[in-house]
């Protein structure tokens, strides 16, 4: 991406200037990841530190957004950075008995990730867009009209406990025009006469805002006036055979063997292969400790997307640091292969577990599940989504720890923003255990882990699954069939009506209808909750569904009977 700006600003009439603005660009990967942020802010007049406010506006903004995780959304980037930075302001603003002694700034802000721009508002400071010669405010000013000529501002950063932010996105074009200003300009400049002066000076946009902010005062503002004035050049539009050829960097590794060494690690044995990868037992010659090391399947050497996965895999595991996850190590060395290195677990799969122990006792399935999910709360943490919960990706060693494993159809949010120019893998999950939603062809969010923890919670107590399994002949993108949740209790009448409510709130169809957090759903496995604890026997459908439908048939077949008798008669 590049880009140019144009800045201007000054106080006009007033003594001091309370508008500030900036500008900041990433570098390297963190330029793919974050983008560029352009901010601007305008101190509130009736507030003494109106000027103190803005810069803290603007200096926090940029500072803390590039300095969130990568792997968030620009969404929530913003939104968390702005929530403790209006909770800053209004704490040391209301440290001041004086109303007039607030930290209060209106707050308009950019952020241009990949192809897309990211808006975000509150107050009545502006952005446009100007594109082909037309122009357009991208949000609505917060402002509350009491008569024609008298108002207040309805929103501002530093105002309350709580922050309301108008938030749009919309797609880049090269070309694009974004132009900034605060109410000493808009006001008193027409919107059509901003889009001619930007296209009368399309080199010098320095000179363009300028030329802006003293129409303004030739017109009678009596504020302070800034604009600030950003065109995109160039977007990250890479063509599809440069980002294979960047992917394809590093090689595919020979067939490895037993007592072969790749770059300093000596393959032990083969643990697992499968049609997309081959997973190794090796030893580290550093160290002498035990790794496992993980390489791509040769058939999927001409797939970008295949490759991107297997790489983003490795991004995902540097990334988490929790010890109920595994762990992923960095190389000893440069590589001239593409594999990727983790520490060796000595254990079982919770599958082996469940064959080994066809139903758990209450206590040991908590311990079981407590585990994976502080494992999913690493993940939920960084905004990623695992997408392929299930008991062969989870592993438990012998001291009973349990792991999670397999990151490769973990959804990275922040990088599911960045736009690729070939389609992504779909998800890969086992279908016994995709929430529905990933069935319907949908991305999913943290409740769709939930739903793959809540059927493992279900399986280990009862042998069995909530719907009796997903039909193999159900193929994605069709209208999603029925589902009917089978009481745990008709497998095992031991069981808490209140642990099968929390149970069946997790594993509900609809995500909304789930738990919110996953640590509700862990709380409530050894908390009873009344409201999930439904008074009286279940309905026959779910106690005997078999039954329950035989007698339908049944009902059906004698009203069929007497209608055939009338009709005789």
């Amino acid at each position: 991406m590049r880009i140019s700006v144009g800045q201007f600003s000054d106080r006009g009439k007033k003594e001091r200037n309370q508008d500030f603005y900036g500008v900041q660009m990433a570098s390297g990967r963190q330029l793919q990841n974050k983008g560029v942020a352009a901010v601007i802010a305008d101190g509130v007049s009736t507030s003494e530190r109106g000027q103190e406010a803005a810069c803290a506006c603007v200096a926090g903004f940029l500072a803390d957004y590039f300095s969130t995780p990568e792997s968030w959304s620009v969404q929530k980037s913003v939104k968390q950075l702005l929530t403790a930075l209006n909770a800053w302001l209004y704490a040391q603003g209301h440290s001041y008995r004086e109303a007039s002694r607030g930290l209060l700034s209106t707050l308009s802000a950019l952020i241009l990730k990949s192809t897309t721009a990211h808006v975000f508002h509150a107050g009545d400071s502006r952005i446009y867009r100007l594109r082909a010669g037309r122009i357009e405010p991208l949000m609505v000013d917060h402002k509350t009209w009491l008569a024609a000529d008298r108002c207040y501002l309805s929103r501002a950063l530093g105002a309350d406990t709580t922050l309301e932010i108008d938030y749009r996105r919309l797609p880049l074009e090269v070309s694009d025009v974004f132009v900034f200003t605060t109410d000493g300009v808009h006001e008193f400049v027409a919107d059509r006469d901003v889009a001619r002066i930007v296209g009368s000076q399309p080199v010098n946009l320095d000179k363009a805002a300028e030329i802006i902010c003293q129409a303004a005062l030739a017109n009678g503002s009596n504020d302070n006036v800034t604009c600030q004035i950003l065109r995109i050049d160039e977007l990250p539009a890479q063509q599809a055979d440069e980002v294979y050829q960047q992917l394809t960097e590093l090689p595919f590794p020979p067939a490895l063997e037993p007592g072969m060494v790749l770059e300093g690690y000596r393959i032990v044995r083969e643990l697992q292969s499968s049609r997309r990868t081959q997973l190794y037992l090796a030893e580290d010659l550093m160290s002498g400790l035990k790794v496992a090391l993980k390489t791509p399947s040769v058939s999927f050497e001409d797939e970008p997307a295949y490759i991107e996965q297997f790489i983003q895999e490795e991004w995902v595991g540097r990334r988490l640091e929790n010890p109920h996850v595994m762990k992923i190590l960095a190389p000893r060395q440069p590589r001239r292969f593409l594999y990727s290195v983790a520490e060796y677990i000595d254990g079982r799969t919770l599958r082996q577990w469940l064959n080994d122990h066809s139903r758990s006792d209450l206590e040991t399935a908590r311990r079981i599940i407590e585990q994976i999910g502080k494992g999913l709360q690493a993940f939920h943490r960084l905004e990623m989504t695992h997408r392929d919960l299930k008991p062969e990706n989870i592993l438990i060693d012998a001291n009973g720890t349990v792991k999670i494993i397999d990151f490769g159809s973990t959804r990275v949010a922040g990088i599911a923003e960045i736009a690729a120019p070939f389609a992504r893998s779909n998800v890969l999950g086992t279908r016994n255990y995709l929430a529905p939603e990933h069935l319907l062809g949908e991305p999913g969010d943290q409740r769709s882990d939930l739903y793959a923890l809540g059927v493992i919670a279900y399986e280990m107590l009862s042998g069995a699954l909530p719907y009796g399994g997903v039909p193999e002949r159900w193929q994605e993108g069709q209208r999603l069939p029925t589902l009917c949740y089978a009481p745990a209790a008709n497998h095992r009448r031991d069981i808490p009506m209140w642990i099968d409510g929390a149970l069946r709130k997790a594993v509900h169809p609809d995500p909304a209808q789930r738990y919110a957090e996953l640590s509700e759903f862990l709380f409530d496995l050894r908390h009873p909750n009344r409201a999930l604890s439904r008074p009286g026997s279940p309905p026959l459908l779910e106690r005997h569904p078999v039954f329950f439908w035989k007698m339908i048939a049944g009902l059906l077949l004698l009203a069929n009977l007497i209608l055939l008798y009338l009709l005789i008669l």
